[in-house]
């Protein structure tokens, strides 16, 4: 039997779908780490990115910091984690991880959400304040519309990361797919390793997908081709 042969014999066994260390459960203990870590950031980052953006203040400090999480690398962030997480009593495994993944989202999510708001063109706002418009509902009728495609795509650009690191979270007795992989280099079941790096692959993408989708039904059509015509927020220059 080849090693596909291995793979698909390992995927068909029963008991490979069901209990703790079962496929259904693991995705679910992988979405559960990676949706709660991305919500966190988005409940930090979002709001802040939008003020800042708002009003032209404190914008440069603000991401050069954020953006130091993205500077370290992942394993770093996780032994940083790793004492806080013992400090406050949490033990090992899931929190430690979910400590790691939350400065791993931050800075794309307040990155672009500074940017997209910054960038909201300045006659637009002008006009609306022009029309009596207070500074609230400028914010929330007029930039946030337009700078919902690219917040948007800060936010998959986050889930995506977290989906593909939470894998490390194995490495300090966590749940998720990142069991496969740890536990079959281990256990030198390479069949395992692939099934779990596979797995992790096709959910990444099938997070692309939902955040597309959520970007066609939640934004105009204005919008998206209001923000096709800036610059990416990667290479955009905070002003």
């Amino acid at each position: 039997m080849g090693f596909l042969g291995q793979v698909g014999a390992w995927l068909s066994n029963p008991s490979r779908w069901q209990g703790v260390d079962g496929i259904p459960n693991r995705v679910g203990e992988h979405l559960f780490l990676s949706g709660l870590a991305v919500g966190i950031a988005i409940l930090i980052a979002l709001p802040l990115g939008v003020l800042l953006g708002h009003t032209g203040r404190g914008g440069f400090a603000a991401i050069n910091v954020a953006n130091m999480g993205r500077a370290l690398p992942s394993m770093a962030l996780l032994a940083f984690a790793l004492p806080l997480a013992f400090s406050l009593g949490l033990g090992l495994g899931f929190w430690p991880t979910l400590l790691a993944m939350i400065p791993l989202a931050v800075p794309p999510i307040l990155t672009n959400s500074f940017v997209a708001v910054r960038e909201v063109d300045r006659d637009v706002l002008e006009a609306a304040r022009g029309m009596g418009f207070r500074e609230w509902h400028v914010l929330s009728e007029v930039e946030l519309p337009l700078a919902a495609p690219l917040i948007i795509v800060g936010v998959r650009n986050a889930a995506v990361a977290v989906v593909a690191t939470a894998t490390l979270g194995a490495l300090v007795a966590g749940g998720g797919l990142g069991r496969y992989i740890i536990d079959g280099l281990a256990l030198q079941e390479y069949e395992r390793l692939v099934v779990g790096a596979i797995l992790v692959a096709l959910l990444a993408v099938a997070v692309e997908l939902a955040f597309g989708i959520v970007e066609r039904l939640a934004v105009s059509t204005g919008a998206r081709a209001d923000s096709a015509q800036r610059d990416a927020p990667e290479t955009a220059s905070p002003r």
